[in-house]
């Protein structure tokens, strides 16, 4: 199995989706040990002073004025933890708190936490046991950090409260702990808070969307060249001299990769035959500039997440030079603005796919395709109503891509009186990635069918592997009415686990 070793420098992109999605093992390494230890001592040097501390020795938040005595510091550090853990609502998805508990122990491990090494520890033996915190959809406002969701993650340590183990049974956290030898913590000065104060949801979910949204930008490349060839379309559109005169890098990608598709394809190019046309419609024409700016989103995104990994998120933080200083640095607002931004790209691109399907299936718009591509129009409704469903996603895809970041409620006794709702943002766009993935299952689904319906023209050598491939993964092609929801279903997990592009790739070499 896979193994993460955990520095005092941050993690990568590919360590966070291997702990996961993969369960890779983590070890701490020497340097992240040494680094919590030197900055242990720090803290508990601090807490010897009768001067106050926040976070230290002190309340939190607005309760932040009154001074700890020694003898409360434990029950404070327990109480922030039990208090905070105030979710509620369905619960958060096994790969989601598995990321925000790793990328907690990243920052952790930093050095400016001031944690115990014991503490670090335990927290890589829950995650290498296979026990997973029960965390709730709300309770999160996206800044003091993800600090519900953090807080049931750390109820864990204690030995409290409720997680699934390996088996994905949900049974009291102290069972887990002792069932896999992992003794319980009891949280010394600065620890508890120090538990629960980052961003490490929002980051882990926008790490996880931005994998799935690279995989789902090449299909809408391959769907967007199908739907081109079922149309008779040109392209022409995509050369590459086209794109260099507005050098936009995702625009230039996406042509590529439709040129690359359709390479070989007898389809395209038929504007003079029996239904002129000069050029072809928006939603056809200006595919690779819509996916185009989806992509350079992504770009700036995977910017944005990459700054973060390599951060210490935490207040207060330990500094080299002895301090413990407060700071604003759990705010949410960078990793927000991105959440918000690839939700408002996804939609773009479900609406542009759903707008070629919909073309697909107009006897008026289709350059001579059935009706609905029904076998026999009237007696057979064909896709019509897979166009609805394709729409409704598009619709509540729309709803999704209005701002989390854009609202604000302050809360702790205004306090904390301006936040991030990044959480908020990262939990829409995990429905809208989901969502997507549908949109464009439909969208190739109806472009095969119409393809193949194209008799006597020949595909490009790509999309016809495409089609095979999807046939055979239980998406039928052109014939009477039948159930539809299996074929969908079998269109969705082809696009979503990834076997439309590698069909494609097989054929074209690595798309961009």
């Amino acid at each position: 199995m896979h193994t993460v070793v955990v520095g005092t420098a941050g993690v990568t992109v590919s360590d966070v989706l291997a702990v996961a999605r993969a369960d890779a093992r983590i070890e701490l390494s020497q340097e992240a040990v040494a680094a919590l230890t030197a900055a242990r001592g720090i803290v508990d040097a601090l807490a010897a002073k009768p001067e106050p501390v926040y976070g230290v020795s002190t309340g939190f938040g607005a309760l932040a004025t009154r001074h700890i005595s020694e003898e409360l510091r434990v029950q404070l550090q327990r109480n922030i933890v039990r208090s905070h853990a105030a979710g509620i609502g369905p619960r958060v998805e096994r790969e989601v708190v598995r990321a925000l508990m790793f990328l907690r122990l990243k920052t952790v491990c930093s050095g400016h936490t001031g944690v115990r090494p014991g503490v670090a520890q335990t927290m890589a033996d829950v995650l290498n046991a296979g026990i997973t915190p029960v965390v709730h959809e709300y309770g999160s406002l996206g800044c003091s950090g993800d600090l519900a969701p953090l807080s049931h993650c750390a109820l864990t340590l204690l030995g409290e409260g409720e997680a699934e183990g390996p088996d994905g049974v949900v049974r009291p956290a102290a069972e887990l702990l002792a069932e896999h030898g992992i003794a319980p913590v009891e949280l010394h000065e600065k620890e508890g808070l120090a538990l629960l104060n980052g961003t490490d949801g929002m980051l882990g979910m926008l790490i996880m969307a931005l994998a799935d949204l690279d995989r789902l930008y090449k299909s809408a490349d391959v769907t967007a060249a199908l739907s081109m060839e079922a149309l008779l379309g040109t392209d022409k559109v995509l050369a590459p001299e086209l794109h260099a005169i507005r050098p936009h890098p995702g625009q230039g990608a996406s042509a590529a990769n439709m040129l690359a598709v359709l390479k070989g394809s007898g389809l395209t190019g038929h504007h003079q035959d029996d239904a002129p046309r000069v050029q072809d419609a928006y939603s056809v024409r200006c595919a690779p500039q819509v996916a185009g700016a989806g992509r350079d989103t992504l770009a700036h995104a995977r910017l944005v997440a990459e700054r973060e990994l390599a951060s210490a998120v935490d207040n207060p933080v330990v500094l080299a030079d002895g301090r413990v200083e407060s700071n604003g640095n759990f705010h949410g607002a960078p990793v927000a603005y991105v959440l918000d931004f690839l939700a408002i790209a996804a939609a773009d691109l479900a609406s542009i796919a759903e707008r070629r399907t919909d073309r697909l299936l107009d006897k008026n718009r289709s350059h001579g395709l059935p009706p609905f591509l029904a076998d026999d129009p009237g007696v057979d409704s064909g896709l019509m109503i897979a166009q609805y469903t394709q729409a409704a996603l598009v619709s509540e895809m729309k709803r999704l891509a209005v701002p989390a970041s854009a609202d604000s409620i302050p809360s702790s006794a205004m306090q904390e009186d301006h936040v991030s709702m990044g959480w908020s943002a990262a939990r829409k766009l995990r429905t809208a990635v989901d969502n997507l993935t549908r949109v464009l299952a439909i969208e190739l689904y109806a472009a095969t069918r119409a393809v193949e319906l194209r008799e006597g023209l020949t595909p490009a050598p790509a999309t016809r592997a495409a089609i095979t491939a999807l046939r055979e993964a239980g998406a039928e092609g052109p014939g009477p009415d039948r159930f539809l929801a299996p074929d969908l279903a079998a269109a969705d997990a082809f696009v979503r686990d990834g076997r439309l592009v590698a069909s494609v790739e097989a054929v074209t070499g690595a798309l961009q």
